[in-house]
């Protein structure tokens, strides 16, 4: 019986406010009934407001994290969020590739809720040729992705084109999600490692409590994966969560408030299949 609790890692900077970040990430994990670890790569002080100020780890000790969990624990999947500049993101490449985490998800943080950036520019350059080829699956938002390409995604079939480009980049299962764009419905972009792909559909909430939707659900599909569950069915068990988590507000702070991880999964997400 000895470690035979599923167990996931978060590789991701510290949230204060207790919405985004790795405290989502584990609020995440408990409620999908993994047990979670972190290996923390920033500091940040921030609250539903704002971040004022970020602060990052030394490397060595990022280094010694990896180290001391991968010595005693049986991680399952791992996440990165959070990962600050381009010496992080190679010293988080290096210590993965000598550590047997087991899937990797990247949600590829640039930007907090409130418009600080999360993420060095020059960092983009290194996620995209190091860490992406590493993953097993990229969870970018519409932001994120038109940084990765270089250029606006303003259509369905921008989307799909996006999501090709990062997979011949090294990474095999793509998720654009379409929660920065417009309309009633939001429309989430997948391609799998085998070549199929499908749309998640589910209704726009208006609301200002999204604080950490991104990291709640890469966090999510890691849980999943740790698991043993099957990438896709990961995924949208993922998109019902967050769904979920959106829709029964809890109310916290003055500003982006943060998702409900109390929340039980939404039943008002649809899977779109493309033959």
């Amino acid at each position: 019986m000895i470690n035979s609790t599923p167990q996931v890692v978060t590789i991701a900077g510290s949230d204060s406010g207790g919405g985004a970040g790795a405290q989502a990430d584990l609020k995440t994990f408990q409620a999908r009934q993994v047990f979670g670890t972190t290996i923390f790569v920033a500091l940040t002080a921030q609250n539903t407001l704002g971040v004022q100020s970020v602060h990052s780890v030394p490397t060595s000790f990022i280094t010694a994290q990896f180290e001391s969990l991968a010595a005693d624990l049986d991680i399952r999947a791992a996440k990165t969020g959070m990962l600050a500049d381009s010496q992080i993101v190679k010293t988080v490449v290096e210590a993965y590739k000598t550590s047997n985490f087991g899937p990797l998800v990247v949600d590829p943080v640039m930007i907090a809720k409130g418009g600080h950036p999360l993420l060095a520019e020059e960092a983009i350059e290194t996620i995209k040729q190091e860490l992406l080829p590493i993953a097993t699956v990229c969870t970018p938002n519409l932001p994120e992705a038109e940084s990765l390409v270089g250029h606006a995604i303003e259509t369905d079939e921008a989307m799909v084109d996006a999501a090709h480009y990062l997979q011949q980049l090294g990474c095999p299962n793509i998720i654009i999600k379409g929660g920065h764009g417009t309309g009633d419905t939001v429309r989430d972009y997948v391609l799998l490692e085998d070549g199929t792909s499908f749309w998640l559909l589910a209704p726009r909430i208006d609301s200002r409590a999204t604080h950490g939707t991104g990291d709640t659900f890469s966090a999510c599909i890691a849980a999943e994966l740790a698991k043993g569950v099957a990438l896709r069915e990961a995924i949208i068990i993922a998109r019902r969560f967050i769904q979920g988590a959106i829709a029964d507000r809890i109310h916290v702070g003055h500003g982006h408030g943060p998702t409900n991880h109390w929340a039980s999964l939404s039943n008002d997400v649809m899977v779109e299949e493309i033959i």
